[in-house]
């Protein structure tokens, strides 16, 4: 039989929820790569401007949010979904779900928040000089899920998880440190090079 649906991890946002037939192809998706067995991995990035109110968007945020097993956060969205001005433990933990593997919260410079099923914790950035911020949370993640899948043992392992964190905030901050979002993603030796010396 053709193996139709090849990928370890199914990535995705919220913009595709506006309307239809986007919508219904992304709910579709979602269900063949769970399916496949692939992880599901959602980065909401609500892009206010494109809902037709904030509330339309809340709503359409959190419809599929028990179904992912990764979600990655910012410490604005955090107040976006749950109408609290903190990312402290308490708030961020009204967006976890008991089907998650992991929630991130990306706190910009100061690095990044982590709950996983049985641990949690913070992993500071790395200090570099800031031009444009634009495609740092998509490294982050690209980052993050390619060391996930290259040993899916992480999400289990605190400290192999904070490690794969490490190269992943290192790949976001390189990113911050040129113009547009694509030219600006490093090269695997920068990246290296970056937490060996920091």
């Amino acid at each position: 039989m053709l193996q139709l649906f090849m990928a370890t991890v199914f990535h995705y946002g919220s913009i595709s929820l506006i309307a239809e037939p986007c919508r219904s192809a992304h709910l579709r998706a979602m269900e063949i790569a769970k399916e496949a067995g692939a992880l599901l991995s959602y980065d909401p990035n609500p892009r206010e401007a494109l809902w037709s109110s904030r509330e339309e968007a809340r709503t359409k945020i959190l419809s599929i949010w028990d179904q992912a097993d990764i979600v990655k956060v910012s410490e604005s969205e955090v107040e976006f979904l749950t109408g609290i001005d903190s990312v402290e433990d308490d708030v961020v933990m009204k967006l976890w779900r008991p089907t998650f593997k992991l929630l991130l919260v990306t706190l910009g410079g100061k690095g990044c928040k982590y709950y996983a099923r049985d641990f949690r914790g913070v992993v500071p950035s790395y200090k570099i000089q800031q031009v444009d911020t634009t495609g740092a949370g998509d490294a982050f993640v690209g980052a993050l899920l390619r060391k996930i899948v290259q040993d899916p043992s992480s999400l289990q392992n605190q400290e192999k998880l904070e490690e794969a964190i490490k190269f992943a905030n290192a790949c976001g901050a390189i990113t911050t440190t040129k113009k547009g979002a694509i030219p600006s993603l490093p090269t695997e030796i920068e990246v290296l090079q970056l937490m060996e010396n920091a």
